[in-house]
């Protein structure tokens, strides 16, 4: 079920290609022709450039067309509004993301090994394309850029909570709660895990001396040493006023 559901949420993101970018010959001023597809990859990975080392608000389309070697005009062709092009960007680093966790969880054997997955498949993220979370730490939490984020972070949540609910265990000897309060308190976890993180990757980033094992093993630490207790199904009482 839980493989189902990751691969459901992930098939609702939209994934695109990444070509390099292109190289124009003195011989050959003239820009090179690309199909419609290659040619909106390679303004997506200009424009993933251009967002995450200048931010949002500070880049504009004519960085992205200088960064692509194209015109203004044609950036516009493709994508009508910076907001558009902005959120096509976010959705393709998700969807790299996403579309890679499915098989993670399918080789899990138990938590512990679905939690090092997870975290294993961040730092791929951190590693291979640090420009791409640059982009997603810099702009996750901004609630002025509008929904494109929000949904995505709210898919990626689901897709954490139902790996915490699908793993719940409770006490020796307890009853398992309904399934609905499960998700729910598994819900309530996830921007904890997703904050940690968050906090993690942008950290090592600032100090890639720090060897990738012991990033890895101080977030899986974290993840299942810390929120053991709460994983197997022990809460504290809710204090009422």
């Amino acid at each position: 079920m839980l493989r189902a559901y990751a691969a459901r949420v992930a098939g609702t993101l939209v994934g695109v290609s990444r070509p390099s970018p292109q190289r124009l010959s003195r011989a050959a001023p003239a820009r090179r022709r690309l199909s419609s597809q290659a040619r909106r990859g390679e303004l997506l990975e200009a424009a993933l450039q251009e967002f995450s080392s200048r931010g949002y608000y500070l880049t504009q389309m004519d960085h992205v067309a200088a960064t692509a070697g194209v015109s203004k005009a044609l950036v516009y062709q493709h994508f009508p509004s910076k907001e558009e092009l902005f959120a096509a960007v976010t959705e393709q680093v998700v969807a790299g993301f996403m579309g890679r966790l499915p098989e993670v969880l399918d080789k899990a054997g138990d938590a512990l090994g679905a939690w090092r997955g997870v975290v294993r498949l961040l730092c791929d993220l951190v590693t291979e394309r640090p420009e791409a979370w640059a982009l997603v730490a810099r702009h996750l939490d901004n609630p002025e850029l509008g929904a494109p984020l929000r949904r995505l972070r709210e898919q990626v949540g689901e897709v954490f909570a139902a790996v915490l609910a699908n793993y719940y265990a409770p006490e020796s000897g307890g009853a398992l709660p309904a399934a609905e309060e499960v998700l729910e308190q598994a819900r309530l976890t996830v921007p904890l895990l997703v904050g940690a993180l968050q906090g993690l990757m942008s950290w090592w980033l600032e100090h890639p001396e720090v060897p990738r094992r012991k990033v890895e093993a101080r977030a899986v630490d974290f993840g299942w040493l810390g929120l053991d207790r709460i994983r197997r199904g022990e809460w504290l009482p809710l204090v009422t006023d």
